[in-house]
């Protein structure tokens, strides 16, 4: 991580950012899994509280960064890609593991600062209310996952039914692993992974269940 990202992503800790981020008040309206729902502690017309930001200035110069240092490796490695937003890298080459290791700093920043603005949350409802936001309100955090990120898992080779290990980069999209999955929390072992689907100012918000399918 340069001096430069570290340098931005310091004194925008607990700050949601522009663009498609925000802090929306939401009530859940409907509930199609009972199972599910009752796992996640969303019962019909509850009020949660739906929170999307990510690494800020940090995670935006970090990318500005590693654009550079990818379309010069990219030359030595002999890689070509139709658009330079989509410049990669081997990722057991240096520049690879250290392009890795960034993006890891910048998904921890995006973790404590989505921490950060969920207390924020709860002390607010704490003074407006005046009640622990905790105890009294049960304001629980039902899952935070990241949406822009490369994870090592391992999946079935579609070639010859073996399973592999794989480097799965995904933007804008998250794990939607199925029940019994070893990668997930116990206490959602059994209904699936959360996956968040946030609305718009005139669409609803949605939380689904990994599936089978989903894989």
């Amino acid at each position: 991580v340069s001096s430069r990202a570290i340098k931005r992503g310091l004194p925008q800790f607990g700050t949601l950012g522009s663009g498609n981020h925000y802090l929306e008040l939401q009530v859940v309206d409907e509930v199609f899994d009972k199972e599910a729902a009752t796992a996640m502690g969303l019962v019909k017309g509850n009020i949660c509280v739906m929170i999307h930001c990510g690494s800020r200035g940090l995670g935006h110069q970090l990318c500005t960064d590693y654009l550079q240092t990818m379309e010069a490796t990219m030359k030595r490695q002999g890689i070509s890609v139709p658009d330079r937003q989509l410049c990669c890298v081997r990722a057991s080459s240096p520049e690879g593991e250290q392009y890795l290791r960034g993006m890891a700093a910048a998904a921890n920043y995006a973790f404590v600062n989505r921490t950060i603005i969920a207390h924020s949350v709860r002390e607010a409802f704490g003074q407006v209310l005046g009640c622990n936001p905790r105890e009294d309100l049960q304001m629980h955090m039902v899952y935070d996952v990241a949406h822009n990120i490369a994870k090592r898992e391992e999946h079935i080779d579609p070639k010859d039914g073996q399973i592999k290990p794989a480097l799965v980069h995904r933007k804008g999209a998250t794990r939607a692993f199925p029940p019994g999955h070893a990668a997930l929390p116990t206490v959602y072992r059994d209904v699936g992974q959360p996956v968040l689907i946030g609305g718009s100012m005139g669409t609803c918000s949605y939380v689904l269940a990994g599936t089978t399918k989903a894989m």
